[in-house]
Parts: C-alpha cells; structure tokens; sequence
C-alpha cells in the first residue's frame, strides 16, 4: 500500500479537495527522515539543487507523506523552470493539507501562470488573497498576480491579430538588432545593435522600396555604449541615451546631435532640467519637435520609473519635465514611450497596467481637455507572458515595428536588452482598436523666388477649424522643412520672411480617413523692393481666404490670412496692392465675372474697415478667365477659385 500511495502523489493524481490525508512535518516526522531533511536543507544552494532531490527521493521512500519534503520539491522544480513537476508537488502538499502552509496557495497558482494556466490560477490567488497575510508584500503581489491573470485568461480567448513580419537581412543579422526608429518619410531607418560587446547605431536608408544594407553611424557612436534613440520627423535630430559618461549629470543621460550638410554633429548632453542625477533614458520625439518624452526615476516618479515629458520654450531650450500623472504611470515601471506623429496617441510598456505579465505593451490617447485616457493593452498574443519590449508606429497609424528574440528580455544598461543572440526588428500591422490616428506630411524648400537661394523663414500651420496653432519652426540653412498633419483636419500654412511677400497654403484633410502621397512643395518667396520695377512680381494667391458657397460673404477662418496681409501692408507703407478675384468655369461666365469681383471688394472692404487707406487698395474679378488649374477636375476647379493680390 506505501508503494501505491508513494505513486498517487508522485504522479499529480491526488487533486486538491479530495479530503485531507494524514501527513507529517518536520516535527513529526522520524528520526530518519529528519537526518535526510537536514541534508536537503544544507543543499539550498541551485548548483546542489540535484542532491537535494536525491535526498528528498530517499524520504519519500522512507515516508511519501512528509509535507515539507513536497514543498521543497516543488520548490527546486520551480526554480528550475520544470513548472509541470512543480505543480504535482504542490497538488500534493495541499492534498495532505490546505491549512499547513497557505503559502502553497500562491506558488501552485505561479507555477499555473507559468504554464499559461491563467484561468487555473486565479482561484488559487483568489484563495491566499483572502487568507489572513503573514506577509504584506507578498500579498500585494498575488494581488497584481490576480489582475494580470484575470486579464490574461480573458485575452488568450479573446486573441487579436498578429503576423509579425522579420525584416530582411540587411537590418537584421547574427548580432541582436532592437529598438528601431524612423523619419517621417520611413526613408531613414535608425536602430541599436549589440556587436563586439556594446551597442551602436546602425542606419539605413530605404531605395525603391527596399532597406539597404545598414550601416554604423560612425559619427555618433563611440567605444562606450549609445542606444535607446529617437530620430526627429525630418531626420535632422538624433536624441539617444548613454550611460557612465564623463559629462554625464546621472548614471544615464539623455544626448543629441543633429544633422548638418549632410553630416552627424559630435553629441552632447541636452543637461538640466531634462536630466538630472537619476536614470534618464528612452526618449521619444513628438513629431513637431516641441515635446521630449522619456522615462525616468526621478524624484516625484510614482513608480520605480515613470513617463515624463518636457516642452520646448521659446528660446529653444527644453523646459522642467512633468510628470505624465498616475493614470499613465504606476507603482510599478513604465518605460520606453512613443508619441505618434498625430500628438494624440502614446504607445508605452508597463509592468503596472493590467497584463500578461512582465512588461506589456500599452496604448493612452489624449483627451479633448488635454489630459491622458485610460491605457489600453495591445491584447494577446502581441504581449505574452514575457517581456515585451519598445515600439513605434509608422504614419499610417496601424504598421508597428518592434524587436524581439521570440524569447525572454531584460534590463541592461541603458536600453532593453534581450537576452538571446537572434534578437530581429518585425514589423506587425496593429488591430484597429490600437491603430493611431493616420498622418501624412508636408515636406517642403523655401528659397528666393529671383536667385533661387535657400532661406531661413519662418513657417506656421494653423488648424482652420479653431484657428490653433498646429506648429510653428524654422527653416534651416538649407531652406528646408516637413511638418507631419494628422488626418481629419484643415490646416493653413504660413511661410514668412522679412523682405519677401509671404506665402500661404491650405491643407484640407478634414474628410481625408486614408493616407494619400505627401505634399512636396517648392516654396519661392517674392522679394519686396521698395523701387518702382518694370518687371510686376507674379500674383500672391491668398489659399486660406474662403467664402461662403456661391457667395462673397467671408468665412470666419479667412480673418488669419487677412490680418497677415493687413500686417505686411503697414510693415510696408508704401506698397499698393490690388486684390484680384477668380472662379472656375462653372455656371454662367457673367455670373461668375460678377461673383469674382464682389468677392475681390469684400477682401478690400476688409482690408479699408481695418486701417489701410483706399489710395494703398484697388480690386478687380476676373470671373474664369484666368485659370491656372484644368477645370476638368474638382481639384484644378477648386486651384481655380481663388483670391490674390499683386503689387501695383
């Protein structure tokens, strides 16, 4: 009969609730099996764990009803990661008692979760939460056990769509690739590699539609490590961490360097306020180059490592960090935050949040009063029980890139560094509900409409609906910008320079739900002479002086571009101007001459009522006569209906 009970327990066939089976302890046991327990207790050490487990065979041949000797095997099988023969022990300690050590009712419901068992788990943790706590701490964590199992056993039955996709093998090699970023254009990609012992930034560049063979950023990395990076929409800014460095204010700081002529600038540390003597790292570049977010342990971090983010002022430098506030951040770490081009979606990993376990991958949208919404998690099986590392998300608002070893992950220095040696970058197209709002972008050249000369000027788009500003910037010394605009939205656009007639554009994206190719625009500003010239400059088209349909009654959102042109007139005041109206060739050609011209005198009458004197004004419509467009289609129709001025 011993032999036969010896098998029952051994095997997992004796299941909790089969009734309490007389046992012994340490303190009952013989003297026997006392001397052999000793010696299982002087083998406590994981590299004796396989003594240990001989010695706890000989007692259970001498008595398979020791409790303690199953504790301590299911225990070592544990710790060992043999979660299946940790379960049968702990089946059968609680089969001989379920009040000896409720201890038991955590570690049975662990070696569950370990296995995927969530739903297995969770009456196992429902049952030590209720008990009466011997230990505080590890109470709180079979709480947080409980949540994510709650959680976990509803994703993997309700599972999302997931096909990641390895990218070619000129970005991923033998040596472990992670923490992809990219430009606005997805023509520059920039990700951290792991070779000869420390991390580098590698780049490359995409032609006809394929990733080239990546190549080191000699200018940038350096024989200590440098990871964990951002790239601005246009490329032209890297901001990255690095760790232990003789400048640095912490144990990791945040660093940039820019793109000039075509060439890295040696990085430097952004210092105060952004960094600080904690840990600083992960940063994230908002799209518009005005918010720097980040991770950190700062003081007044919630959790061990919080979200934060700091706003760029108007000298250009950055401004005190902020907290992201507790319905982001957690008591426990949230890390590795991406802003999506839009401004309105954050993509962040968290051990906090409800999840799978470990790091999961989360998504917060911002709120109409500017505050953050509930994170939602990304769902089975993009995370897993595993560490989930950082992503991004592409301007198309569903293509998400991220790396991972298909195994497990840790910490390293200043990055996430997974623990395999074929760490890939896959990209995975999200289900909608986790997508970020589409976004395309503006990329553009000012230059000198006579020399053709690059210029420094500045830009500013407005969002017409409520007149908000979007961005504001300048033009490098190569005359060059990109702004990303989200979807769903109207926007203007005005280029500015002293000395030169300014430039406007309208952007109208509002009924726009799918991404369509993006602006690239020659800009060319008209200098303003204040000597009479034989040669007229070429009408300016005032793109975001609108009226009412069928007509000349101005709308609300045209009082931005005719304040701008009432400006340029008192900056100058001896420019004379006449306001010319135009239509498209639909209706009657005497209809639309009329209409053309009465909408020409409602932008004078404006321009009068607001201090410009007549003798400076003249108008005149021109009804279809004048196209610049095909009236063939709606859009050469709508370039057809437009309002300038030219100078006189």
């Amino acid at each position: 009969m011993r032999i036969v009970v010896i098998f029952l327990f051994l095997s997992g066939w004796m299941m909790p609730g089969w009734g309490q089976q007389s046992y012994t302890t340490k303190k009952t046991a013989d003297s026997k099996v006392i001397k052999l327990w000793e010696r299982v207790e002087h083998y406590s050490a994981a590299e004796h764990f396989d003594d240990a487990l001989k010695e706890l065979s000989r007692i259970f041949r001498m008595d398979s009803t020791f409790i303690d000797g199953h504790i301590r095997w299911g225990a070592i099988k544990y710790t060992q990661q043999e979660f299946a023969e940790a379960e049968i022990a702990y089946r059968n300690a609680l089969t001989m008692s379920n009040e000896y050590d409720t201890n038991i009712f955590y570690q049975l419901a662990l070696t569950y979760y370990n296995q995927n068992k969530f739903a297995e788990a969770i009456p196992w943790l429902e049952r030590f939460v209720a008990t009466p706590p011997r230990n505080e701490r590890l109470r709180t964590r079979a709480e947080k056990h409980l949540e994510n199992c709650r959680f976990a056993a509803r994703a993997v039955q309700n599972p999302v769509p997931f096909r990641p996709e390895r990218l070619s093998a000129n970005i991923n090699t033998p040596n472990p690739e992670y923490l992809p970023a990219l430009t606005a254009d997805e023509q520059f990609l920039i990700y951290t590699t792991y070779i000869n012992g420390q991390e580098d930034f590698y780049f490359s560049e995409k032609v006809n539609g394929e990733w080239q063979k990546g190549k080191p950023l000699e200018a940038v990395n350096t024989p200590l490590n440098e990871g964990a990076q951002s790239i601005s929409a246009d490329g032209k800014l890297l901001v990255f961490t690095a760790c232990e460095r003789p400048d640095g204010m912490g144990r990791c700081d945040l660093y940039y360097s820019e793109s000039k002529n075509g060439a890295w600038t040696k990085p430097r540390n952004i210092g105060p306020p952004v960094n600080s003597a904690a840990w600083e790292s992960q940063p994230s570049l908002s799209a518009d180059g005005q918010a720097l977010y980040f991770s950190s342990n700062r003081p007044g971090s919630i959790g061990g490592s919080d979200l934060w983010v700091s706003y760029r002022q108007t000298d250009g430098r950055w401004g005190q960090p902020q907290n992201l506030g507790p319905t982001i951040n957690t008591p426990d770490d949230d890390q590795a935050p991406f802003i999506h081009p839009d401004g309105q979606t954050l993509y962040f990993m968290s051990k906090g949040h409800p999840g799978m376990g470990g790091f999961d991958l989360f998504v917060a949208r911002r709120q109409a009063d500017g505050s953050w919404g509930q994170p939602q998690n990304l769902g089975y099986p993009v995370n897993t029980r595993a560490n989930e590392g950082a992503l991004i998300v592409s301007m198309d608002g569903k293509t998400a890139y991220y790396a991972t070893d298909e195994g497990d992950a840790q910490h390293a220095n200043n990055t996430l560094l997974l623990t395999r040696k074929n760490a890939d970058i896959f990209s995975f197209e999200l289900h909608p509900e986790a997508r970020a709002q589409p976004v395309t972008y503006v990329r553009a050249k000012v230059f000198d409409a006579t020399t053709r000369r690059p210029l420094e000027a500045a830009i500013e788009f407005t969002e017409l609906k409520n007149s908000r500003p979007h961005t504001s910037a300048m033009t490098g010394p190569e005359g060059e910008f990109l702004v990303c605009l989200p979807l769903g939205r109207a926007y203007a656009l005005n280029v500015n320079r002293e000395g030169y007639l300014f430039h406007s554009e309208n952007f109208d994206l509002s009924e726009q739900t799918t991404i369509t190719e993006p602006f690239l625009l020659e800009i060319g500003l008209i200098p303003i002479s204040e000597e009479p010239s034989a040669e007229r400059p070429a009408p300016v088209v005032l793109r975001n002086v609108f009226f009412e349909t069928g007509s000349a009654a101005l709308r609300p959102e045209s009082k931005a571009e005719l304040n701008r042109l009432k400006t340029l007139l008192e900056t100058h005041p001896k420019m004379k101007i006449r306001i010319n109206g135009h239509t498209d060739n639909v209706g009657a050609e005497a209809a639309n001459l009329q209409l053309s011209e009465q909408r020409a005198k409602a932008v004078y009458d404006y321009l009068l009522q607001n201090g410009i004197a007549a003798e400076r004004l003249g108008y005149k419509g021109f009804g279809e006569s004048l196209p610049i467009d095909t009236n063939d289609t709606p859009a050469g129709r709508q370039r057809n209906r437009r309002t300038e001025f030219e100078l006189q």
